[in-house]
């Protein structure tokens, strides 16, 4: 996946809770691939002293997703800011697009700047029971925002393996907030892989496994 002359677009989607941003930081340093991911900018962007940064965090401290305005606005500044690298290899989105419009916007995005002609998408499939255990055990390091996931050797972390700060449960993981969440998925995102699969671009892999063989099967549908 090195030299590229047409760069690579790994889209990584999957149900909240399946690891799915665990799987795009791997790729993304396997591959020396820029990372754009949702659910960080739209943290991020919460911090913005405006109107649209206090209510996002009431939005998805319900458990309820950003407009596709917000959402498209985030990525398009992101794309312009990876056109003007000089070396540049490809991308991975973590976490979307999760709706139909927003798949759609990416894809004219992607013609825009040129880069629509080698994109995968990897869909993480976790079953429901799974993906509520996962979400109501993580935890996120209050200090540097990163996330635990409730998987193996992770379980047994008490403090972040990063920066040493403390763990907390993050506001959108509450049980009323995750079956939001999950509705959302279901509504939105499952029309969205389905789109993708008309497409011939979707790759579906097992994320019921450990971290290390989730990334394996990953990796053999990259070469």
């Amino acid at each position: 996946m090195k030299n590229y002359k047409k760069p690579k677009v790994i889209i990584v989607l999957g149900p909240p809770g399946s690891g799915k941003g665990t799987q795009a930081g791997l790729i993304v340093r396997k591959f020396r691939l820029e990372y754009f991911g949702s659910g960080l900018a739209l943290r991020n962007r919460q911090k913005a002293d405006d109107f649209t940064g206090k209510k996002l965090i009431k939005v998805m401290q319900r458990g309820e997703w950003a407009p596709e305005s917000v959402i498209c606005k985030l990525w398009i500044d992101k794309l312009e800011k990876f056109k003007r690298k000089r070396k540049f290899n490809g991308l991975v989105y973590d976490g979307g697009p999760r709706k139909m419009l927003e798949a759609k916007l990416f894809d004219i995005a992607l013609n825009w700047y040129e880069w629509q002609k080698n994109i995968k998408v990897i869909f993480i499939n976790i079953s429901k029971k799974e993906s509520l255990n996962r979400l109501t055990k993580r935890r996120q390091c209050k200090k540097c925002g990163r996330l635990i996931p409730w998987i193996g050797k992770f379980k047994e972390i008490k403090k972040c393996d990063k920066c040493a700060g403390p763990l907390i449960v993050r506001a959108d993981d509450k049980p009323k907030a995750i079956k939001k969440r999950l509705e959302e998925f279901k509504k939105h995102t499952i029309p969205t892989i389905r789109y993708y699969k008309k497409q011939g671009k979707l790759i579906e892999i097992n994320g019921e496994q450990s971290i290390e063989n989730v990334f394996k099967d990953i990796l053999k549908t990259l070469k």
